[in-house]
């Protein structure tokens, strides 16, 4: 088995995805994973932005990886990483309380508007307006559960060009972060959160290598992704007890999953589906997908 002394080579683009080889006997293989996953795609009719590979970097599979979809939800991920590096600077503490509100201000021109707790995922903090919960507690809810008020608190604590600056400092410029959820106005004049599935894929390899952070701080990070509540795209095609750090995101006719798979042989997987609006659907394909790279990653 022959391999490269310094770069492992990367095999020629085939409809968009690549795949690298590490040795002739395991090309047959790779062949027939990327197609399989292309006919999972295209007869979702989805369009998929995909990012895989294996973390000591031996197999990646790439497909519309530098593609920009809106974020969702998964800009909640540098929310995350720049709150605990804020944390060990020592410009806040985890257990600082914060007032929980519901009115902020448009990034098109700072009128006022509010969140429907009809719309978000989690409705215990919608009850606790008028009273504080610590940055930490709105952490978990906005990881775990997906809070989009405890994301746009946190978000307005922090400030958004800190975020998008330790973004940059992460090389993930994929991910762009410019306002907090439900500003209508920013949505209508096309000011969105916004990603790349590389993006992702380099901020998750951040995390679990202790690059986004300290390792205290990452391996807190590794933990709160993992208690993630919403698990029925990539964590449905993992065997049970394989862990999975990841977070989803979900608007109409968007479904993404990033996770950190904590298989035998660890591997971050980024799947952005755009185009399917039965989140059941969605949700099938991811796990499909998954399922056919881990088979592969892990013989």
């Amino acid at each position: 088995m022959r391999q490269a002394k310094h770069k492992l080579s990367i095999a020629a683009l085939i409809f968009g995805i690549s795949f690298v080889v590490i040795s002739p006997i395991k090309a047959q293989q790779e062949s027939h994973v990327r197609a399989e996953v292309e006919k999972l795609i295209r007869d979702s009719g989805a369009e998929v932005g995909l990012a895989f590979q294996t973390m000591d970097g031996k197999q990646q599979l790439f497909l519309n990886e530098d593609k920009s979809f809106h974020a969702a939800s998964t800009m909640k991920i540098p929310v995350m990483i720049e709150l605990f590096a804020q944390a060990h600077d020592g410009k806040v503490h985890l257990n600082d309380p914060l007032p929980i509100k519901n009115s902020f201000s448009s990034i098109v021109d700072g009128s006022p508007y509010k969140l429907d707790s009809a719309d978000d995922s989690e409705a215990d903090i919608y009850k606790a307006i008028g009273t504080t919960w610590t940055l930490s507690q709105l952490c978990e809810a906005m990881i775990t559960r997906s809070s989009n008020l405890a994301a746009n608190l946190l978000i307005e604590k922090l400030g958004v060009e800190n975020i998008q600056r330790r973004v940059a400092s992460l090389h993930a410029e994929g991910m762009v972060v410019l306002r907090g959820v439900e500003d209508n106005k920013a949505f209508e004049a096309g000011r969105n959160n916004t990603t790349t599935a590389r993006a992702l894929l380099i901020l998750l390899q951040a995390i679990a290598t202790n690059r986004a952070g300290d390792a205290d701080s990452c391996h807190e990070m590794m933990e709160i992704l993992k208690r993630q509540t919403f698990n029925e795209a990539i964590p449905a095609g993992i065997p049970p007890g394989v862990p999975v750090a990841h977070k989803t995101g979900e608007i109409t006719g968007i479904h993404h999953d990033a996770a950190i798979v904590l298989a035998p042989r660890p591997f971050v997987l980024v799947l952005l589906v755009k185009g399917i609006n039965d989140r059941d659907n969605s949700s099938a394909l991811m796990a499909a997908i998954t399922r056919v790279i881990y088979q592969a990653s892990q013989n």
